[in-house]
């Protein structure tokens, strides 16, 4: 995948990341001071527009955003890049990503533990598959595999990184008990695909609740 470039600036970018956490705050999935964002404003040299750490995602601002390079050095902005920096790098690396969005749901949580020991969810049959990009029928079935949560970050996007490499059409991977990860070409389909996986979510959880 040829990553794509973004005509972003930094300070469009960062407004761009603090509008996408104040409307995921809104729908409950990024409370507190969960969740992390970033987007890519340079591939060569790689640069990230990335959420500091430690901050409310509804009342994210400009002055909370860091620009980055691809060791996760600050080049622009004050604060500490999010503690989860390296995952975002994993994804842009071996993805080609444009974006990478994280959240902390009700649902994704809930169902990591869940389905833990199937290492991943299976999910198939909703015309919202669709959504995510290159599917083009609600018969796809979406592997979203599930990595056990760890506080050590450079273990952890090892594993994240030998995950991706094992399941090349994920458009995402769930931390357990900790919450979604996917990304996008654009800050636009990285956005999107959040949307359709957290409906896609809640469906397969109220479902499995049920049965």
């Amino acid at each position: 995948m040829t990553p794509a470039e973004s005509n972003l600036s930094f300070t469009e970018a960062a407004n761009r990341l603090a509008e996408i956490g104040k409307g995921f705050y809104a729908r409950g999935w990024v409370l507190g001071t969960s969740g992390n964002f970033s987007t890519v404003i340079s591939h060569n040299p790689l640069q990230l527009v990335i959420t500091a750490s430690g901050n409310d995602k509804g009342n994210l601002s400009q002055e909370q955003i860091l620009l980055i390079d691809e060791a996760g050095a600050v080049i622009a902005g004050n604060g500490k890049p999010s503690d989860e920096t390296k995952l975002h790098l994993a994804a842009v690396r071996l993805r080609g990503a444009g974006a990478v969005l994280h959240t902390h749901s009700v649902w994704s949580t809930i169902l990591s533990h869940a389905f833990a020991a199937q290492g991943g969810i299976a999910i198939s049959g909703y015309e919202m598959v669709k959504g995510l990009a290159g599917v083009k029928t609600h018969e796809h079935e979406e592997w979203l595999p599930i990595i056990e949560n760890s506080q050590n970050m450079d273990e952890l996007s090892q594993t994240v990184a030998a995950t991706l490499e094992q399941f090349p059409a994920a458009h995402g991977f769930l931390l357990r008990g900790h919450g979604l990860y996917t990304w996008g070409q654009t800050l636009n389909e990285a956005k999107r695909h959040i949307e359709i996986f957290e409906f896609l979510l809640e469906v397969t959880g109220q479902t499995y609740r049920t049965t």
